[in-house]
């Protein structure tokens, strides 16, 4: 069976009260939720974290290798400032698939360019909480072609 490490970067925590008009009314507790039913469909096993906290996305990418075969990863804000998530993500060369709420390319300007874009699998924006599901499927697929 897959595991796959599931990461929400800062603010996730607040959806579902935050700029519906952006994020949407459903809750990260809901696409959580979604993501383990669609997970048991898929045979693979989800474990999702959220955190405000860009060390803490760090250790968690650094020790993912151990437990983990794959990353679905919503860096939020950190998509348009980290370089130390991005170095994470090449320094222990999981496949990881970034996904988005909303379409970035549709935002300000400076939401348009992500560090972590050319060391992902694919990037999945725009799609409300279908972003992580389809990520979810293509991660899916990407490590089972790969196997």
């Amino acid at each position: 069976m897959l595991n796959i490490l599931v990461l929400h970067g800062p603010n996730l925590n607040l959806l579902g009260i935050r700029e519906p008009t952006v994020y949407g009314a459903s809750t990260l507790e809901e696409i959580n939720a979604m993501l383990m039913t669609l997970g048991n469909e898929l045979g693979v096993s989800i474990d999702a974290r959220q955190s405000n906290i860009e060390g803490e996305l760090v250790t968690w990418i650094q020790q993912a290798p151990s437990q983990f075969q794959g990353l679905l990863f919503n860096p939020a804000a950190y998509t348009h400032t980290s370089i130390a998530l991005r170095d994470a993500i090449v320094g222990v060369g999981l496949p990881m698939v970034e996904v988005h709420l909303s379409n970035l390319h549709r935002r300000e300007g400076f939401r348009r360019q992500s560090y972590l874009a050319s060391v992902s699998v694919g990037q999945i924006s725009g799609f409300g909480p279908q972003s992580y599901a389809l990520g979810l499927r293509a991660l899916v697929h990407a490590l089972e072609a790969k196997a």
